[in-house]
């Protein structure tokens, strides 16, 4: 027999993230785009699914962020799901595991569960066509004591039965994998995928698809929205369909907001230009998060431009910062630095000044690099004191 479904996982719905924190004096809010967006993907999903012919959709845990999102989060989550327009089978995971007092069991999610969504609460077996079946290994706890599948499988009699496992947790020894408690025993369930106790074991946590293989019968699908950094790409779902005991596994571009590292040398104006060019090169920066190290040295003229490059850019781009632990760009004075800076006379005495200290101190290479910035964006031959009063050339006084 043929089953075809939809395998989706950690979609993390009222994820917030530190750097998308609104900017002081900005009217940009790219969290709330960041939480309305990842919910706006869950309509997608249920579009592909609809589009692929798919009989159901499988979430392999966390679906929610935590156990108290806002009601709000819950609301629209809600109404994205029954929008799908198919049967579809939700997880608990390590972030919305079935405890007591979970969000399963609250009335914000009970009183709007749409008709279309079962949670997988227990072990058993769930009919969804003729001779398949879904079955959950719902996690209990956000830090499993031990492997929540191992035992479900061990269950579980190749009686020809088309079954789709749905779990979570980390297969070991994954290079690149997030870093979480749960471990699951890889061996147990090839052993069930060999046997035909099981056809397929959709699995979450991961945030990254693996493997690439596209019949491998254990899958993480990834995330429907990045979340960090090691997520190559905009977040993707895969339509799996189980054929004679034959997978194939598609994946679907879903996703909008990318994580992105920009990494690059920086010696000479050129490689200015090269960084400016491939920050224009990012399709949706309202919706891309990047992280640049940048290596090598530059001058205090050079730069101030980057850093008036850095400071354009960041305006249209969700987030742009230098990563905590990789960048690593030396600022060196050269005897160029204050070439073509247009400054009226106590400006100038204090740029010359700077210049001087520069050799020896980082404070004075800032300062000067601050006062090029500022004389980049003044009109030639003006600038501001410090008390916010014009200043003017002896001549103007007299």
């Amino acid at each position: 027999m043929t089953v075809r479904f939809l395998h989706t996982s950690d979609w993390q719905l009222g994820m917030t993230r530190h750097y998308l924190a609104p900017r002081p004096g900005g009217e940009d809010d790219a969290q709330a785009r960041f939480t309305a967006d990842r919910i706006e993907a869950v309509r997608r999903i249920g579009e592909i699914a609809r589009d692929q012919d798919c009989s159901f959709v499988v979430v392999a845990g966390d679906v929610f962020e935590t156990q108290n999102v806002s009601r709000r989060v819950v609301a629209l989550a809600c109404e994205a799901m029954a929008s799908i327009g198919l049967p579809v089978f939700l997880l608990p995971g390590n972030h919305d595991s079935l405890e007591p007092g979970c969000i399963w069991d609250q009335d914000l999610f009970t009183d709007r569960c749409p008709s279309n969504v079962t949670v997988l609460r227990d072990t058993e077996p769930i009919d969804v066509a003729d001779g398949a079946q879904v079955v959950g290994a719902p996690l209990t706890s956000r830090h499993p004591s031990s492997d929540p599948i191992a035992p479900v499988i061990a269950d579980l009699a190749p009686d020809g039965t088309t079954r789709i496992l749905v779990g979570h947790g980390q297969l070991p020894g994954l290079s690149g994998q997030d870093s979480e408690e749960t471990e699951v025993d890889a061996t147990a369930i090839k052993e069930a995928v060999n046997s035909g106790a099981i056809r397929y074991a959709a699995l979450g946590d991961r945030h990254i698809r693996w493997p690439e293989d596209p019949h491998a019968a254990i899958r993480y699908c990834g995330t429907h929205e990045t979340t960090r950094f090691t997520d190559a790409g905009r977040g993707s779902v895969d339509v799996v369909e189980v054929s004679g005991g034959r997978v194939t596994a598609t994946p679907h571009e879903v996703g909008r907001w990318l994580h992105a590292r920009v990494s690059r040398e920086m010696a000479t104006d050129e490689d200015i230009d090269a960084m400016a060019a491939e920050l224009s090169g990012f399709s949706d920066p309202t919706r891309t998060i990047v992280r640049y190290d940048l290596h090598g040295h530059l001058s205090v003229a050079q730069n101030a431009r980057l850093e008036a490059l850095l400071a354009d850019r960041q305006e249209v781009f969700a987030s742009l910062e230098p990563s905590a632990d990789r960048h690593d760009l030396v600022v060196t004075p050269d005897g160029g630095d204050l070439d073509g800076m247009d400054l009226p006379g106590w400006a100038a005495s204090a740029a010359t000044e700077l210049s001087e200290a520069a050799a020896s101190s980082p404070t004075a290479i800032d300062a000067l690099g601050l006062l090029r910035r500022l004389a980049m964006a003044s009109p030639p031959g003006r600038a501001e004191n410090p008390a916010g009063e014009e200043a003017h050339s002896g001549e103007a006084h007299r």
